[in-house]
C-alpha cells in the first residue's frame, strides 16, 4: 500500500522539515496553495490536490479538498476486505497521514478594522472537515494540528515503523478539541453578529494558560485557561516579571483586585484578602493612594495581593517593599522599582495595559451540572436614579466619599457594608448572614475614624438597626438601595440622629 500524506496548513512553523522528514520515510506527499508552493520551493516532491481529484479547484478556493478521492482515502478501513475492494474499484489510494490547521478566523476577527465579509471568508470548511474525517478514522490514520507534534510522529516513525495507536488517539482527541473550540469561537461571532442574548446553546472556548500546582487547597487539582481575545485588561492576559508560578488563589485574587481598581481613573491602590478589598485608597499620586490603602487596614494587608492604576516609582516600591505581599500589579513599573522589589524572591509582579477592557464579556459561574451567565456589573452611581428622603441632604465632601465607597461595595462579598471616607476605606464587613452584622464589623473596624465618615450598603436595610449602629458611631451619611417595606423605619431613624441618607434603587449583590 503507497504511504500519503496531506499536508495543508496555514500556520507553516515547522512544516517544511516535517515534510521533508515524512518524504524520506518514504510517503507520497499531497497539498494545496500556498503550503504545497512552500514544499515546492524548498526543493521537496508534492503533488497537488487537484491531480488526485482530476477536478480543479473552483469557487476562489473554497472547493478543493470536498471530494471522495480524499475523504475515501481518510474515511477507508484499511484492513476492511469491503473497504478496500471499494477503493480499488474507485481507485482511490488510502492517506495515512492528515496534516492541516485551519483558516486564521481568531486572527482575523481579533483584526480592529475586520469586516463581516473577511470575518466570513475565513470560516474554514474543508479543513475541518478533514480533521474530523481523519480524527474519527484514528485507528487507522495519524491525524495532526499542531507543530508541536511533529517531532513525536516523525521520532515513532522512525523508531517502529508507524505511530503508535495511543498516539493516534492522543492526536484524534486534540483535533476533536481544536475544532470544537474554532467552531465555539464562529458560534460566537455570529452570535454577536445577530444579537442573541440567550441563545439556545452556549459555546465557549477557553486555552491553557496555566497547569496549577492545586485549587483552593492541596486535594483538589486546577488548571488556569484563558479565553482567547478576551480581555487584556485583565490576569489572563498579565505579564509577569518576578516571583514564583501564580497559584489559584493568587489568580482569584488578583482578578478581584484588577476589577476594583478598574473602578478609579484618579491614582489608586487596592488591597486584597480572600478576594475581598482590605484596603482602598485613592491619592494625588500612587503613593499617597497606596498609603492610604495600607493604613486602611495594616493587619488584614500582610501578605495581601496590591493592585495600582499608576506606574510603580521607587518611593512606592519602597514602602511595598517593607510588607509581605504576594503580588503587585501595576500598569508598568520604573527600573529603580523594580530593582528594589526584585530584591523579593518570591513576590510576584505582574503588569497588564490598562483601560483596555472590554465590555463584551459575560460572567461565567459554574455550578454541578450546569453555568450561571449574567453581564458584569459595571453599573455606577452615575446611572442610578437618586433619591434623598432624608431631611438632611450630603455635603459635597459627603458625595465625594459617597461616590468613592460605592465603587468599592460593589466587589465586596454580599451582605456588604462599607464605611470611608473620600479618600480611603476605613472599615469593610463582608459575607455576613445579615446586614447589620457586616455593619458591626466595617464599624468596629474603622473606630474613631467612623465619626464624620459614610457608610455604603450593597443592598437595602431590612430593618432600621444598621442605621442606627451607624449613627451612635458617628456616621454622618449613608447611601444604600432602598426598596425595603420598612424603608420608613430607616428614614425616620436618620432623621432622628441627623444623617444624610441617599436611595439609588440598584442593587450589587456579589455571592
Amino acid at each position: 500500500m503507497k504511504k500519503r500524506a496531506l499536508i495543508s496548513v496555514s500556520d507553516k512553523s515547522g512544516i517544511t522539515e516535517f515534510a521533508k522528514q515524512l518524504h524520506e520515510l518514504g510517503y507520497e506527499l499531497i497539498s494545496t496553495g500556498g503550503t504545497k508552493k512552500a514544499l515546492q520551493d524548498s526543493g521537496i516532491p508534492v503533488k497537488s490536490v487537484s491531480d488526485v481529484t482530476g477536478f480543479p479547484e473552483i469557487l476562489e478556493g473554497r472547493v478543493k479538498t470536498l471530494n471522495p478521492y480524499i475523504h475515501g482515502g481518510l474515511l477507508a478501513k484499511f484492513d476492511e476486505p469491503g473497504h478496500v475492494a471499494e477503493l480499488e474499484e474507485h481507485h482511490i489510494n488510502p492517506i495515512q497521514i492528515v496534516c492541516v490547521n485551519l483558516y486564521p478566523f481568531q486572527q482575523t476577527i481579533a483584526k480592529p478594522d475586520v469586516t463581516v465579509e473577511d470575518a466570513i471568508e475565513n470560516i474554514d470548511i474543508g479543513g475541518p472537515t478533514m480533521l474530523r474525517a481523519s480524527a474519527k478514522n484514528h485507528q487507522y490514520v495519524t491525524v495532526v494540528v499542531d507543530p508541536v507534534d511533529y517531532e513525536t510522529i516523525i521520532s515513532e516513525l522512525k523508531q517502529d515503523g508507524e505511530v503508535q495507536f495511543e498516539t493516534r488517539r492522543r492526536l484524534a482527541a486534540k483535533v476533536f478539541r481544536h475544532t470544537a473550540s474554532y467552531d465555539a469561537m464562529i458560534a460566537e461571532y455570529m452570535t454577536e453578529l445577530t444579537q442573541e442574548e440567550t441563545p439556545e446553546k452556549l459555546t465557549v472556548t477557553y486555552e491553557l494558560k496555566q497547569s496549577l500546582r492545586y485549587g483552593e487547597n492541596p486535594h483538589q487539582k486546577a488548571a488556569f485557561y484563558r479565553k482567547p481575545l478576551g480581555s487584556a485588561f485583565s490576569i489572563a492576559n498579565a505579564t509577569q516579571l518576578h516571583g514564583k508560578e501564580l497559584s489559584y488563589n493568587n489568580i482569584n485574587d488578583a482578578d478581584a483586585a484588577i476589577q476594583i481598581v478598574k473602578e478609579f481613573s484618579e491614582p489608586a491602590a487596592v488591597a486584597i484578602k480572600h478576594s475581598n478589598p482590605c484596603g482602598v485608597g485613592i491619592g494625588e499620586d500612587i503613593f499617597s493612594a497606596f498609603t492610604r490603602a495600607f493604613a486602611a487596614d495594616p493587619v488584614s494587608i500582610f501578605g495581601g495581593i496590591i493592585a495600582l492604576n499608576r506606574e510603580v516609582d521607587a518611593e512606592t516600591a519602597k514602602k511595598l517593599h517593607e510588607i509581605f505581599l504576594e503580588i503587585v500589579i501595576a500598569p508598568a513599573f520604573s527600573a529603580e522599582a523594580l530593582e528594589i522589589l526584585q530584591g523579593k524572591r518570591n513576590i510576584r509582579l505582574l503588569t497588564i495595559p490598562f483601560n483596555t477592557g472590554s465590555d463584551k464579556e459575560m460572567k461565567l459561574t459554574s455550578i454541578e451540572g450546569g453555568l450561571l451567565v449574567q453581564d458584569f456589573d459595571r453599573y455606577t452611581l452615575e446611572d442610578a436614579t437618586i433619591s434623598i428622603p432624608t431631611d438632611k441632604k450630603p455635603s459635597d465632601e459627603e458625595w465625594e466619599a459617597l461616590k468613592f465607597g460605592w465603587k468599592v461595595v460593589k466587589h465586596v462579598k454580599s451582605n456588604a457594608i462599607v464605611v470611608n471616607n473620600s479618600e480611603m476605606t476605613l472599615g469593610v464587613g463582608a459575607g455576613q448572614m445579615n446586614r447589620v452584622g457586616s455593619a458591626k464589623i466595617a464599624l468596629e473596624q474603622a473606630g474613631e475614624k467612623a465619626v464624620g465618615a459614610v457608610l455604603i450598603s450593597d443592598a437595602f436595610f431590612p430593618m432600621d438597626d444598621t442605621v442606627e449602629a451607624a449613627a451612635k458611631a458617628g456616621v454622618t451619611a449613608i447611601i444604600q438601595t432602598g426598596g425595603s417595606i420598612r424603608d420608613e423605619d430607616s428614614i425616620k431613624k436618620a432623621n432622628e440622629y441627623g444623617i444624610a441618607m441617599v436611595l439609588t434603587g440598584v442593587r450589587h449583590f456579589k455571592h
